[in-house]
Parts: structure tokens; sequence; C-alpha cells
């Protein structure tokens, strides 16, 4: 019965991917046409610009200075977060580095401000540049912005600790009693980590030491999938969808894992019980096993990227495909495509939603079976 779940679960996977590349081909060649057929050839008045879906799937899928609310026209509505640039060319700025602003004096990427600008050149798109005296950028500043995605990490922070600190203060209320309320939801997933993840991949006597980094990835990763999935501030931001957060929390993994490795996890990577000619004078099991301990986060890195990406373009394709009907098509066919378009963006939001917990748990079980390996005993 579990293979035959298995062997689903895998076909699904196969053809949800399948059919994002094809929804995603359409999407965006369909809006391209519509843009190139809506060019005008000779005409006194410029033409209305268009719905262009390759942008409107990357503004929403990328990060941003700014944290978008809702577009009238051309009247958009956003809330502002905090720049903090340091300038490499003081000279350029009366001596002074550092620079503090809100994003709203780019009013939407449009303005300069303070010698500085959000590019549209081809080199530094979606970067904050320096501009000098003549207003040509120079290059980029250090950028310590708190960014859309940045300023989601630490809403989902607070929401962690809010719910983690609430759950223990009721545990210690109800001692010796049934757990209740929202310690009745968490207690169960803290104690299916550790039986079922930490117990078994690094074994009964040592996995205490390891249990606050797997808890702490797993709330972490789990609570940033599923806000993500709400679309309205401060949720939204696609965390677990970029692949600067992912590679953070791999690199974690990594390094829990090769302080915590025993010297025989060590000596199988440097000099592994193989015949002598795979060794030298070419160390090929050894550039094998360290490649490996390379790939395993880089896999860890990828896979929890992808998959939370590819589930906020699915949403993002099929929300699009009313504006690139009405485009091509007139009015009526859009509003003819929406209901449709809505109906498979609520079916991808709730698969999504089960994804988050299989990523959330996915990632929990491999980082602690990484460490498992690096902590066994030799045998």
């Amino acid at each position: 019965m579990w293979a035959l779940v298995k062997r689903f679960k895998t076909m699904l996977k196969l053809s949800l991917r399948i059919f994002l590349i094809l929804i995603i081909g359409f999407a965006i060649s369909s809006g391209v046409k519509a843009n190139e057929e809506q060019k005008p050839v000779h005409s006194a008045s410029p033409a209305k610009e268009k719905f262009n879906t390759g942008k409107f799937i990357v503004e929403h899928v990328m990060d941003a200075y700014d944290w978008h609310v809702v577009s009238f026209g051309e009247t958009h509505i956003s809330i502002p977060l905090p720049i903090i640039l340091y300038s490499k060319n003081p000279e350029l700025h009366g001596g002074k580095s550092f620079h503090v602003f809100m994003s709203s004096k780019f009013h939407h990427a449009h303005d300069d401000y303070q010698g500085f600008r959000i590019s549209h050149s081809k080199k530094y798109e979606g970067k904050i540049v320096e501009l000098d005296q003549h207003g040509t950028e120079i290059g980029t500043p250090i950028d310590l912005s708190i960014t859309k995605t940045l300023a989601e990490v630490l809403v989902s922070i607070v929401l962690i600790l809010l719910i983690l600190f609430s759950v223990v203060r009721s545990a210690k209320r109800n001692q010796g009693k049934a757990p209740k309320g929202l310690q009745n939801l968490i207690e169960p997933v803290i104690i299916f980590i550790r039986d079922q993840v930490a117990k078994p991949a690094i074994g009964q006597k040592k996995y205490e030491k390891f249990m606050p980094f797997l808890l702490t990835l797993f709330f972490f990763i789990l609570i940033n999938n599923l806000i993500g999935l709400i679309p309205f501030p401060p949720f939204g931001a696609n965390v677990t969808g970029n692949i600067a957060i992912t590679m953070v929390l791999a690199l974690f993994t990594f390094f829990v894992t090769a302080i915590n490795g025993n010297k025989h996890y060590w000596k199988e990577i440097y000099n592994p019980d193989v015949p002598w000619w795979l060794k030298f004078p070419i160390p090929l099991m050894p550039i094998v096993e360290l490649s490996g301990v390379i790939t395993k986060p880089f896999v860890l890195m990828v896979r929890l990227f992808a998959n939370m990406l590819a589930g906020h373009m699915i949403v993002t394709v099929f929300i699009s495909l009313i504006f690139i009907f009405a485009s091509l098509y007139g009015p009526v066919a859009g509003f003819a495509a929406s209901p449709v378009s809505i109906v498979f963006s609520v079916f991808i939001l709730l698969l999504d939603v089960l994804v988050s917990f299989i990523q959330a748990y996915v990632f929990t079980l491999l980082s602690a079976l990484y460490i498992g390996m690096a902590t066994a005993e030799h045998h």
C-alpha cells in the first residue's frame, strides 16, 4: 500500500512539474505576444502599456524594497521599508557614508534620492545603485536594507517565539494534565520530530543535543512556508523560495555536521577503507567522498528553494491568465477565464499547504540523517 502511495506521489509531482512548465511557457509567450501586437507603428499619442506577464510573475516571487499591497491603474499602494546603505564614495555625499531613509523616497523606483536609485539598467536591474554628479550609475553601495524577505523573516521569528513561549507556559501550568489549546497542537509535532526524526536518525544517546537545532529548522521552515501563502502584508513574501535563505539554512546543517563529525566520519572521507589504487596516486575516492560533503547541503538548498518557488509561480501564472486573455481577446475573455483561474489557484494553494509540511519535514529529516552519519560510532 505504501509503495502505491509513493508511486502516486511521484507521478503527481512529475505531472505538476510538466504542467508548470507548459503553463509558464504559455503565459509568458502569450504575454510577450500581446505586448508585441499592441506596439504602435505610427501614432501621435502613446499607446497604453499592456500587461507584461514575465514582469508580473517575477515581481511577485522575488524580493523587493517595499511591501506591495495593491495597484489601481497607475496608483500603487505599498508599505515602505527601511533603506540602509553604506556608500563607497562618501565624497559624493559631503563625506557622509551611512544613509538611512524609507523606500518611499524612491517613489516605487521612479525617482532618485540622496544620490541613489533603484536601477532599471540591465547590469544592476532591481538593485540600489550610487550616482555621480551627472546622475550616472557608478556601482552599488553596501546594502543593509530591510527588504520584504528580511522583514518577513523577522515577522516569522516573532511569531515562532510567541507560539513556543505560549506553549511552554501552558505546559508548565498543565503539568500532569492533558494538553489543550495551542499546546495540544504543537506538542505532538515536537514529539513527532523527537521520536520519528531525531531518535532514528541520530540515535538514542545523542539525539537530545541536536533537538533544539532540528526543532528550530522545522518550525522556521514550516511557519515561513505557511505565512508565505497568505496574500497580504505582513505575510505573503516568498522567504523559503529565496535561494539566499535556503542556502543559509543548508550551511547551518553543513557546519553542525562538520563540527560534530567524529574521527571515523572524517577518516571515511579522507582515508576510506577501499583498495589502495582508488586512493593512490590519484585520490579518487577521497575526492568522491569530499564532493558528497559539499553536495549534501547543496541538495538541501535547491530542493526547498525549487519546491516553494514553483508553488508561488504556479499560483501567479494562473492569476495572470485572467489578464493575458483580457489583453489578447478583450475584457469578456478575461472575465470568462477568471473562474477557472481562481479555482486552479485555490487548488494549488491548498496543495502548497501540504507541500509546506512535507518540505519542512524533509529538510529536518535529511539534516538529522547527515548529523547521524557524522556522529555514528564505528562498527
